[in-house]
């Protein structure tokens, strides 16, 4: 059902199929504002709402850097994801 929804006939990879992919792995997302996180992706919703585990957040300093902070589990809403790197390890390439 769900998986049907998301194709189309011209082979054309649609954006909740790619998050569908990412499922199990790791995600380096960026944020409107000043926030990026990364995380594994345990499951979203049509909104791109995520449930991500073992997530690094990334908030940028005013005075430059970063203050980081490590959570067990969150759910992201979609509304203010500006960009997704499939298996990117973070602003700092590390994660």
């Amino acid at each position: 059902g769900r998986d049907m929804a998301r194709r189309n006939t011209a082979g054309q990879l649609l954006p909740l199929e790619l998050i569908d992919r990412c499922v199990g792995s790791k995600l380096w997302i960026i944020m409107k504002g000043d926030k990026e996180l990364v995380g594994t992706l345990r499951g979203f919703d049509d909104y791109v709402n995520m449930v991500l585990d073992d997530v690094t957040e990334y908030e940028i300093n005013p005075e430059g850097g970063y203050r980081v902070t490590k959570l067990e589990q969150i759910l992201l809403n979609g509304n203010n994801i500006c960009l997704l790197v499939p298996g990117g390890e973070g602003p700092l390439g590390t994660a």
